[in-house]
């Protein structure tokens, strides 16, 4: 059973993965982010991608900006 650290640790690596993937840094995540009506410097996103901190919808948020139709997730 996982505790709420490997949970953050989780969600951090899949967006980060994501993002590695599509090589976006956090600037272009932040433009991408802006067409979306969505306000976020790259610094809030590098502090909140950071900590694995972050609500479902930013992650959703994120994940439409850089055009991730599917995530596999693995245990």
């Amino acid at each position: 059973m996982k505790n709420e650290a490997e949970w953050s640790a989780q969600a951090k690596g899949l967006l980060k993965a994501e993002l590695k993937r599509r090589g976006i840094t956090y600037q272009e995540l932040s433009s991408r982010l802006a067409a979306l009506g969505v306000t976020e410097t790259p610094e809030n996103i590098a502090n909140k991608i950071s900590r694995g901190k972050f609500t479902v919808v930013f992650l959703l948020q994120c994940l439409e900006a850089v055009g991730c139709h599917s995530l596999r997730l693995e245990n």
